[in-house]
């Protein structure tokens, strides 16, 4: 028994047979638009892919969310970074001396001392003591308001700001002279807290390439099969396409302008969506004076430009990455097709 199966020389005569065959007048006059109808593309200048099918829409709703997350992940990665460096620069900016109550020891007396051998020490702007006062305010979240101190061996503190021609050799130099002098100070550069702020910063930049990573393969994933469908439903053409000698570069350029268009219009929708958010965020609050009842939460959410930068400049990744995958999977399909 003979193979009945249409060979492929037999579907292209069959197409071809079909393009040369002159349509019929009553066929001709039926399918022509009447007066004021909209004009109706022949089958030449209509696209390979369709760009208003569901799955089109579908994908584009897909990169749209994509884009909108991996923008506010850079957003928050930018956040938190600006917060750790103006916070670290504060710290690096001040240190605080501590004297701590003892039997016999005149704690006024030494206060003074202490801001005195700051003062003297090059490279400090001011020190200044706290009062009475302050301490209790300062202590107040944990033991209360109307705290006695005269009652209490709380230490007292002397904040120390550091001059812009402060070197390394400052801190050490007031320190030893605290030794000397004042044996019940101590002096606390921060350095600690400094540390935590930047294990935190590299823990966010960690968590951030993490979730840019997750985000970037789906796209990918979700680009791929998108791909692939588009090609299977025009597979017909393609093949047609294909053994009439089109170019291989000629096919994929359909397809990467369709999945260009795609990427783009997701990721602007998803890019413009993480850029107002961020910048009603830092904005809407102040207009409505409520900034200092959510003082956190606005500094959270507030990006410069670096921030923004880095939203437009991830939404242009994520549809470049839209394009390159459209444009190697149909590569790949080809040379099966092939």
């Amino acid at each position: 028994m003979t193979d009945q199966r249409p060979t492929s020389s037999g579907r292209l005569a069959t197409v071809a047979g079909r393009l040369r065959a002159p349509a019929a007048p009553d066929a001709e006059r039926a399918t022509r638009p009447g007066p004021g109808a909209p004009a109706v593309k022949s089958a030449a200048q209509r696209p390979i892919v369709p760009s208003t099918t569901v799955t089109t829409r579908a994908l584009i709703a897909v990169i749209a969310i994509m884009t909108f997350l991996a923008g506010i992940t850079i957003g928050a990665v930018s956040a938190v970074s600006n917060v750790a460096a103006e916070w670290t620069a504060d710290i690096a900016r001040e240190a605080t001396i501590e004297i701590k109550p003892g039997d016999g020891l005149d704690l006024d007396a030494a206060l003074a001392k202490a801001v005195e051998l700051a003062k003297a020490t090059p490279g400090i702007a001011d020190a200044k003591a706290l009062d009475p006062a302050a301490t209790a305010r300062l202590l107040e979240p944990w033991l209360g308001a109307g705290l006695d101190l005269a009652n209490l061996p709380v230490p007292r503190l002397v904040t120390v700001t550091l001059a812009a021609s402060a070197d390394a050799q400052t801190l050490p130099a007031l320190r030893e002279a605290l030794t000397r002098q004042v044996p019940s100070a101590s002096l606390d550069d921060h350095r600690l807290w400094a540390e935590r702020l930047a294990a935190t910063t590299r823990t966010a930049m960690t968590i951030g390439l993490a979730v840019l990573a997750l985000v970037a393969t789906a796209t990918v994933l979700c680009v791929t099969v998108a791909t692939r469908a588009a090609v299977e439903a025009a597979r017909f053409v393609v093949e047609v396409l294909h053994f009439v000698g089109a170019r291989d570069t000629f096919i994929v350029s359909e397809f990467q302008r369709h999945f260009l268009t795609v990427g783009l219009k997701g990721a602007a929708v998803g890019g413009g969506a993480a850029v107002a958010l961020f910048f009603l965020g830092s904005t809407v609050p102040s207009w409505l004076r409520v900034d200092q009842q959510i003082d956190t939460f606005v500094g959270a959410m507030t990006i410069d430009a670096r921030g923004y930068g880095g939203i437009v400049g991830v939404a242009v990744l994520v549809a470049l990455v839209t394009t390159l995958t459209s444009r190697l999977t149909v590569y790949r399909t080809l040379r099966g097709i092939s």
